[in-house]
């Protein structure tokens, strides 16, 4: 009883394992869209849990947060330039861009744009909690109000 038992606790773990291997992908070469989207191939990913100032003007009817998109982008690439990056994959959004976080050498992306004041924490985008879990801290420093943003 207890081999099978064994068993079973191999099996449940192992399609575990497939599971978040499947969530989890190591990529070699992207580039940085604007503060908070990058692209790896054909895929676009929005990084959750923040929102970054605009590189273009806000759209009209859109409230878009404070600050230099410019600047946003340019932290970002030094974010992400020449570091491997992971990429945990929680969905896509009503554009077709894949949510998700990045880590750059381990390190979660959104935790690096808050840090450098170059993005806004939105606790309604942080699917999963894992951007809050991961910084809680600079989290709490760089929420803004969800009224100011519009989905």
């Amino acid at each position: 009883m207890a081999d099978r038992r064994e068993s079973w606790r191999a099996a449940i773990y192992a399609a575990g394992m497939l599971a978040i291997t499947t969530a989890l992908a190591l990529v070699a070469s992207c580039t940085v869209t604007d503060g908070d989207t990058i692209r790896c191939g054909d895929e676009r990913i929005r990084i959750t849990g923040i929102d970054a100032p605009e590189t273009r003007k806000c759209r009209k009817g859109r409230r878009c947060v404070p600050g230099d998109g410019g600047a946003s982008t340019r932290a970002m690439e030094e974010a992400v330039e020449g570091k491997a990056l992971r990429i945990v994959r929680l969905g896509t959004d009503r554009y077709g861009r894949t949510l998700g976080v990045v880590y750059a050498d381990g390190a979660n992306i959104a935790c690096s744009q808050l840090a450098a004041e170059q993005a806004f924490y939105i606790r309604r985008w942080d699917d999963d909690g894992l951007v809050r879990a991961d910084c809680p801290d600079l989290a709490a420093r760089r929420t803004i109000d969800q009224r100011t943003i519009e989905s």
